[in-house]
C-alpha cells in the first residue's frame, strides 16, 4: 500500500495534474489519485502515456478516481450518468488506474432496511458489471457514526459487516469496500474484523483521527483530525492490520479538518497533512 494524495478530500483546490503532483510531492506521498477531467485533454492530444509519464517523473503512483455515476437520482439520472461511463472507464485503465469508489448512506427514513439493500444491490451492480469490462474494482464506503443515523427510521448497511453482505450479494467478484479508519472506529468494529478481510475486499482505504474526550458513540463525521493528532483512533494496528492482508492500493487522509483547510498557504497545508500520515505510517513500521 501507499501513501496517496487526494487534494479535495484535504481542502487543496487544483486546476491541473501538475498542480496535484506538485502538492503530493510536497507532502512526500508517494502517490495521488486520478482526476479524470484533469487529464482528458492531455490524452486526447498526447495520448495515454503522457499522463503516466507525469507521474512517473514525480516518482508518484497513480491512485484511485472517483466514481462518476450518480446512483442516487431517479432511474433516468442514473441510466444517463450510466451511459457515460464506459468511455470514463476505458479512459482511466487506459492511464493505469483501476479503483474507483463512493460512500453510502446505509440508513432512510422511507425506505425499509429490504428496499435499500435491494436498491444497492441493483444499481451498483450495474455499475460494477461495467467496470469489470475494463478491469476496475468498486469501493463502498459504508458510514459509521451513531449520530448520523440515530433519528433515521430504518438501517441498513452502516458497518463494515453490513456493507460487505451487500458486496457479496452483488457477486460480480470486483466490489468490496473503500475502508475509512474513522468509520470502522465509530462502528466498532475491529482489528480482528480487518484481519479477517481479504486482501480484495478493500478497495481504497481514507485515514484521519478522532477528538479526543468524546465517547465513540458522540462523535460528529465531519469532527475530524489528522491521522494521529489525538491517538483516539488505533492507526498503528489498522495500517498493520491492512499490510498483514497485503492490501496494496492507496491510503488517503481525509480529516476534514478546521486547522488544515484554514491554512491558506496550500504548500504548507500539503506538508502539515503528508508529516501526519507518515508519521503514523513510520509508527506501524511500513516503508
Amino acid at each position: 500500500m501507499f501513501r496517496n494524495l487526494a487534494p479535495g478530500a484535504v481542502g487543496i483546490p487544483t486546476k491541473t495534474l501538475e498542480d496535484g503532483l506538485r502538492y503530493a510531492k510536497l507532502g512526500e506521498f508517494q502517490g495521488l489519485d486520478l482526476p479524470l477531467g484533469q487529464v482528458r485533454g492531455i490524452v486526447e492530444s498526447d495520448g495515454a502515456d503522457a499522463v503516466k509519464e507525469m507521474y512517473s517523473e514525480a516518482g508518484l503512483r497513480i491512485g484511485g478516481w472517483g466514481l462518476p455515476v450518480n446512483w442516487r437520482g431517479t432511474d433516468a439520472e442514473f441510466f444517463e450518468s450510466l451511459s457515460k461511463l464506459p468511455d470514463q472507464a476505458q479512459l482511466a485503465a487506459e492511464i493505469g488506474s483501476f479503483r474507483t469508489a463512493t460512500w453510502v448512506l446505509g440508513w432512510s427514513n422511507d425506505k425499509t432496511r429490504q428496499e435499500q439493500f435491494d436498491f444497492l444491490v441493483k444499481r451498483f451492480g450495474l455499475i460494477a458489471e461495467v467496470l469489470a469490462a475494463y478491469g476496475h474494482s468498486l469501493g463502498l464506503e459504508f458510514i459509521g457514526p451513531h449520530t448520523s443515523r440515530m433519528n433515521a427510521r430504518y438501517g441498513c448497511c452502516y458497518t463494515m459487516e453490513g456493507m460487505l453482505a451487500v458486496c457479496c450479494a452483488i457477486g460480480t467478484g470486483n466490489v468490496g469496500l473503500l475502508l475509512d479508519a474513522w468509520h470502522w472506529y465509530t462502528c466498532q468494529s475491529t482489528l480482528t474484523d480487518l484481519k479477517q478481510l481479504e486482501a480484495e475486499e478493500v478497495v481504497y482505504v481514507h485515514i484521519n483521527d478522532a477528538p479526543a474526550g468524546v465517547d465513540v458513540l458522540d462523535q460528529i463525521d465531519n469532527v475530524r483530525m489528522m491521522p494521529g493528532e489525538s491517538g483516539v483512533i488505533n492507526l498503528t494496528g489498522f495500517l498493520q492490520a491492512l499490510d498483514e492482508i497485503g492490501f496494496d492500493g492507496p491510503v488517503t487522509p481525509e480529516p476534514f479538518s478546521k486547522k488544515l483547510n484554514g491554512t491558506e498557504d496550500k504548500d504548507e497545508a500539503a506538508k502539515m497533512i503528508g508529516s501526519a500520515l507518515k508519521g503514523v505510517w513510520d509508527a506501524a513500521g511500513l516503508k
